[in-house]
């Protein structure tokens, strides 16, 4: 399918059936009321729980709030019970939208989406669920062939609304495992990439979450392949995803996943540990 194509009709469940019209009210009424209190986003962030360009997401309609953020929102704000009032018709919006994901995509960001473990490899660009807004948008911007901004905007979009899985109760457990050279490429230049690798620090912090670097200088390595992902949904067994070159594949077979899992495991055994590459980052960011 063109990107032409997938312009003509709605890309996702939200669009078809009317729910982002409710999403993007929201993200006026809480623009509208923080300029109000006289609050930055990354002011207001701060004081629910986000980062700034999550809440620059929610107020362009493209990232949903969670029910409990509009309440605090609603008190922090003095909405008056206006935000609190939606919450009933937000909860029955997010049933039925799905996630908002190209249609290839949308059957493994489903199992993300509810997954109990969730575990990256990454060895050319920062996993999506660690990108900033700005950092996701430079690196579609480099895509080759180029992308069209709107199509541009909607994958961003997209990038961002997955990362709600980090809002979740019960959260899941989630690890990385990156290599060192995603921390010296620079992508969306230094001033992106500066926000960028405070948002790693910021994500790393997260007591569900573990990031760990593999040295560049390290001489054993398992896996000298194309990144991956893994994943435990509820109530299933462990799958993996891959995408070489723009063709994604999800991986179901017990063996082919047990593999793929046991290159991770050793993966992480041999980089260094989440202490270790906290201070690689700071290091890092204050090279910068």
């Amino acid at each position: 399918m063109t990107d032409v194509q997938q312009e003509r009709r709605p890309e996702t469940p939200a669009e078809a059936e009317g729910t982002t019209g409710l999403f993007s009210a929201l993200g006026k009424q809480l623009k509208l009321l923080r300029e109000r209190k006289g609050l930055t986003q990354k002011e207001f962030g701060a004081l629910v729980g986000y980062g700034p360009d999550a809440i620059s997401a929610m107020e362009r309609g493209v990232r949903v709030p969670q029910p409990d953020m509009l309440v605090k929102a609603d008190e922090l704000l003095e909405a008056g019970g206006l935000l609190v009032a939606a919450v009933p018709e937000l909860k029955e919006a997010m049933k039925k939208a799905r996630t908002r994901h190209p249609e290839w995509y949308r059957s493994y960001a489903g199992l993300e989406a509810e997954a109990v473990e969730l575990h990256f490899y990454a060895n050319q660009a920062m996993p999506g669920l660690l990108q900033t807004e700005k950092y996701a948008y430079a690196v579609f911007r480099q895509r080759r062939p180029f992308l069209n901004e709107e199509t541009i905007e909607r994958r961003v979009a997209d990038r961002l609304s997955r990362q709600q899985v980090f809002d979740r109760w019960p959260s899941p457990a989630v690890s990385y495992v990156l290599e060192e050279v995603l921390l010296d490429r620079p992508i969306g230049g230094p001033a992106v990439f500066t926000d960028q690798l405070r948002n790693l620090l910021r994500v790393g912090g997260l007591r569900n979450v573990e990031i760990q670097v593999m040295p560049t200088r390290r001489e054993e390595h398992p896996n000298l392949d194309s990144a991956f992902n893994l994943l435990a949904p509820k109530g299933h067994g462990q799958v993996a995803y891959t995408e070489s070159q723009g063709h994604p594949q999800l991986i179901t077979d017990p063996e082919e996943v047990r593999k793929i899992a046991d290159r991770y495991g050793i993966m992480r055994a041999l980089a260094l540990n989440p202490m270790e590459s906290r201070a690689l980052i700071e290091q890092k960011l204050e090279e910068l």
